[in-house]
């Protein structure tokens, strides 16, 4: 009998080593891209849109490939995943709970101290960092509208939350779990707390509908509201952009989050199953 072209997968120290040591790959590729860059061409290209585009896809790319090829492939299996479609109100519910996310996100994010001892020079890090990003609006699109949902529904919903859901870890937990590595991979306080708060939207969607397909849109669509902003209003937030008060900002957040919550998780009465 032919076997399943997958199974159920679980995570513990010898697969996150296997992860981390495809992250070390990568950087150690990159490394030697650079040094080579700069010895033989005289050249600084870390700060090129297409070499960041190349970090970036090998950054995440060899984990997921070091994990098919050195957890999944050994047991006679492969690595896939889950990208069916869901009912039309499905796609309204999710998105209008991520919208809602991203407001209640921004007035958070909003109350972390820009200046200061602490976090005075890291903003300034921060901020110096998302500029260079956001230079070229064609390759800063490709990155956090494409690429980032894809490599990163992957691995942070496809492999460590269904891992951490086979292994028996309950639902809360693993989602809470997932989301906070999903956030502290994202380094600055800034970054860590928005992207904790939509993973566990993220998070949430994916265990329920059991469709990666639904996890990339949502990430797609968070990053790209948050680059149109960037390109056309030369900020990321709803507040300064648009000239709201933040109160409301997270008023409205706080009503269309708690509405779509509720009939996404109480009123759906669509039975989901993992293909």
């Amino acid at each position: 009998m032919e076997r399943l072209k997958s199974f159920n997968f679980t995570i513990g120290w010898r697969e996150i080593g296997i992860l981390i040591g495809g992250y070390f790959v990568a950087q150690i590729i990159l490394l030697a891209v650079v040094m080579s860059y700069s010895f033989f061409l005289k050249q600084d290209v870390m700060l090129s849109s297409g070499f960041q585009l190349i970090a970036y896809v090998l950054s995440l790319g060899l984990p997921i490939l070091f994990f098919d090829l050195f957890v999944t492939r050994p047991q006679g299996f492969k690595l896939n995943f889950n990208f069916s479609s869901k009912p039309v109100l499905t796609y309204i519910q999710v998105f209008l709970m991520m919208f809602g996310m991203m407001l209640i996100s921004e007035f958070l994010t909003n109350l972390i101290p820009t200046k200061g001892p602490i976090f005075g020079d890291l903003y300034l890090k921060f901020v110096a960092q998302m500029n260079s990003i956001s230079m070229d609006h064609a390759a800063m699109l490709i990155m956090v509208a494409i690429l980032a949902p894809i490599f990163e529904e992957i691995l942070f919903r496809g492999i460590i939350l269904k891992a951490m859901l086979n292994k028996g870890v309950s639902p809360k937990k693993a989602i809470v779990f997932s989301s906070l590595i999903f956030g502290a991979v994202h380094g600055y306080p800034w970054q860590f707390l928005g992207a904790f708060l939509l993973g566990l939207v993220l998070g949430l969607v994916y265990w329920k509908t059991k469709s990666l397909l639904m996890s990339i849109l949502l990430h797609s669509f968070n990053n790209f509201i948050a680059a149109m902003l960037i390109i056309f209003t030369k900020d990321e937030t709803f507040t300064q952009s648009f000239g709201v008060p933040e109160i409301y900002i997270l008023a409205l957040g706080l009503i269309i989050f708690g509405l779509s919550y509720y009939f996404f998780m109480h009123k759906n009465k669509v039975v989901y199953q993992d293909n």
